[in-house]
This record gives C-alpha cells, structure tokens and sequence, in this order.
C-alpha cells in the first residue's frame, strides 16, 4: 500500500484556441434564442475540469431571460416556455460506479438549476433515459410546435457520438449515422444542421464545435488542467510530451487505487520465480520497467523511456481506463484496513484524505459510498469554483498575449470613435 503519493511538476501549458472556437463563443447568445434545452456534456473523468467557464455566462443569462429566478437557483419565476440545462457526464464506463450517486448528490446541492445523469453511448438504457427526459420535458410544453436542443462542451467529451446514438433510439427504422465522430478533438468545427431525434413530441438537436478555454491558467494547477485535458485527448496531440502525460497519470492511477493501481497489470508477466510488481511513485523507474517488459530498447541496452510513455497513455486511453473503472471502494475491504490516512480518489478531479476512524467504522455491510464520500466530493467542488472565481477576479484566467490583443482592440475602438466625431 503506498502512503506518500506526490504530483508530479508540470510545465505550463500551452494554449489551444482556433478560431472556429472563438467564433461559436460569439455567437452562442444567438443561438440560446433559438434553443429550448441545452444538453452540456462533460467528461465522466473531468467532471469538473471539463465544465467550460466561457459557456456559462451565456447559458446563465439565457436562463435569467427564460424566467429563473437570479436570486433563487433552481426556481423559475416564469415558466411559459421550455428551458432546461441538462450536464451529461459521458463516457460512465471509465469511472468507479460507487462515485457516482454521490457525486450526483453533490452537483444538485451546489447546482439544483442542473440536472445531472451519467451515460454512455455504449448502454443503450443510459441513451433511453437521456431520450426519455429530452422528451419529457418538451411534453411539459405541448402549445409548442417543435423543441431544439443545443449540444454544447469541450472538444471529444463525445457530443457527435452521443447525438448519433440518440438518433438512432429515438427515430425507428434504419437511420444513418448522420454526424461524424473522431477520437481527435477538433473535428466538429461549425454548427450542425438539425437532428431529428424524436417525432413525438417533435425533438431536434444541433451540434456544436467543441470549445476549449482560451487560456488554461497560470502555475501549477493551469499547467494541472492543461495535461488533464490532454489525457483525454480534449486538446490538440502534440502540445505535451508524453513523459509528461505518462508522469501524471501514473500519480493518479495511484491516487484511485493506491493498493493495486491499475498499472500494474502491464507489468504483472514477469518472468517466473520474480517477485509481482509494486506501486510506484517514480516515473523513470516506472517507464524503465515497462519499456524492459516491452522490449522498448534502444542502441546500447538502454530503456527507450519515450516509447515507453506514449504506450502507457494510449494503453489507459484504450483499455486502461476500464481497468481503473473496476476499483472497488477500497474502505470495504478489511484486508487492506490502514494504520494511518490513506488518499481516496474518484476521477481525476477528485482526492481527499481519510483518516483510519472513518475505515474502521465502514464494515462490508455497509452501503457502497458512505456519507463522508458526498461530503469529501462538495468540499472538493467548493474548493474547484473558489480557486475559479480567484482566477477570474485576478485575471488568471487571460493571458498576456490575450491582454495585449484586448488593449489594442480598445485603441482601435477609440480611435474609430474620435474619427466618428470628426
């Protein structure tokens, strides 16, 4: 059992902006007018990283003009028309299912004007249940001739994909794949035409381009968003080395399981009468003894750690993840009960520390995700949005190459104006 588990350092990272993003920012107030139901997907492992900050100034003004109530989250002051903000974590195969009605718990006391529900395109009851609530809440509204859904995130949380499935359960009959999918971001890049998702009521969705933050923050914990991102493959491949990626997702992996991470089945065929692999810490020893169980080996017997690092990635990005999905709750099992507090992790934006009191209270009768799981995972959200409304009032959230295009569109605005008056 590993009982020191350290993040790694990590370089900054590099923004990824294109001006397809830009442009949709522009004009998402427009298209809020037109839409009666915004389905937000996120990632399942970034529930909190991948919520697009840029977005939700529109979608809360979008709201405030439908009716809610701005003092009140949650109570709608006027209710003549549609407007519901669905998030959608996908992609539910890749995290613990323990986590996960806690963490549902969690979003509704910090965000009771959201509904939350986990899905993924491979289990077609989570499509129904999606289909379903899509289309119970346009029945709600029945003087409305058609209702439109708004697909919004950031890139390859899985919009194109999860729409198409939604398509093909709520229209029968043989229906096209009728939007293209990538696993590299970036390939939806204009807004769709609509989709057709439900003839009774009558249900229509548009697809969006996935927008990424304009600038992922300063320090530690930007260049932290900017590699979690990079592990899903949200952000352009080629903006971080993998050593760094592999660096990092080797402490998470431990962070989930610290008994038996994930990890440890790429290196669990050894040779016989060696003793079975150990947790580690160490990124070099790490990728030393995977690029020797690979045959990753350069001129002159040396390790060829680069190699290594890139398998590592795309073995947790292909199958890895699923593997890591499996850990139980470790506080049920008595056979790894800690002597001191042991880290407990959930995704990737969750981690907290419980103390040996709390494990040796849980017994394996006990419910799956105790109380203390949805306290630990609301600490962790209020800790999430108080470092972000810290960014947003000190300017950590804009960099300075996006100051000094500011500051000179300012000059060109005054100027244009003096030449007005002229």
């Amino acid at each position: 059992m590993m009982t020191q588990i350290h993040m790694p350092m990590l370089p900054v990272p590099p923004s990824w902006f294109p001006g397809h993003m830009r442009k949709f920012t522009r004009i998402l107030p427009a298209l809020l007018k037109r839409a009666d139901i915004v389905l937000e997907i996120r990632d399942s492992r970034l529930p909190l990283t991948s919520i697009n900050s840029q977005l939700e100034g529109a979608l809360r003004q979008w709201q405030l003009e439908r009716g809610w109530d701005a003092n009140q989250p949650g109570r709608r002051v006027l209710n003549n028309s549609a407007c519901e903000h669905i998030v959608v974590l996908n992609k539910r195969d890749l995290v613990s299912e323990w986590g996960m009605e806690p963490f549902r718990r969690a979003m509704a006391k910090k965000f009771p004007e959201q509904r939350v529900l986990f899905a993924s395109w491979h289990r077609s009851r989570d499509i129904r249940q999606l289909g379903e609530l899509l289309a119970n809440t346009a029945k709600q509204y029945p003087h409305a001739v058609e209702h439109n859904v708004l697909v919004v995130g950031m890139p390859n949380v899985g919009k194109s994909t999860l729409l198409n499935a939604l398509r093909n359960t709520g229209i029968k009959g043989p229906t096209p794949k009728a939007l293209r999918t990538s696993a590299l971001p970036g390939l939806t890049q204009t807004l769709s035409t609509r989709l057709k998702i439900s003839l009774e009521p009558l249900v229509y969705a548009f697809d969006s381009p996935g927008v990424m933050l304009p600038f992922l923050g300063h320090g530690q914990e930007g260049a932290e968003r900017g590699v979690k991102l990079a592990l899903i493959a949200g952000i352009k491949e080629g903006l971080n080395d993998m050593e760094t990626l592999a660096a990092y997702l080797l402490y998470r992996l431990n962070v989930l399981n610290p008994i038996a991470p994930a990890y440890l089945q790429l290196l669990s065929k050894s040779s016989p009468g060696s003793s079975p692999p150990s947790p580690t810490n160490d990124i070099t020893e790490f990728l030393t003894l995977l690029a020797q169980r690979m045959g990753m080996i350069k001129r002159g017997a040396v390790p060829d750690l680069e190699r290594a690092a890139t398998y590592f990635v795309r073995w947790w990005r292909e199958e890895g993840g699923l593997v890591a999905a499996c850990t139980p709750f470790l506080g049920l099992d008595p056979e790894y009960l800690p002597t001191g507090p042991m880290v407990q992790g959930w995704g990737f934006d969750f981690e907290w520390e419980v103390k040996p009191e709390k494990w040796a209270a849980l017994t394996p009768s006990s419910s799956s995700a105790p109380p203390f799981i949805q306290a630990n995972m609301e600490h962790c959200i209020d800790v999430f949005l108080a470092r972000r409304e810290m960014e947003e009032r000190d300017g950590g959230n804009t960099s300075k190459t996006q100051l000094k295009k500011r500051e000179l569109e300012e000059v060109k605005r005054k100027r244009a104006e003096k030449r007005l008056k002229r």
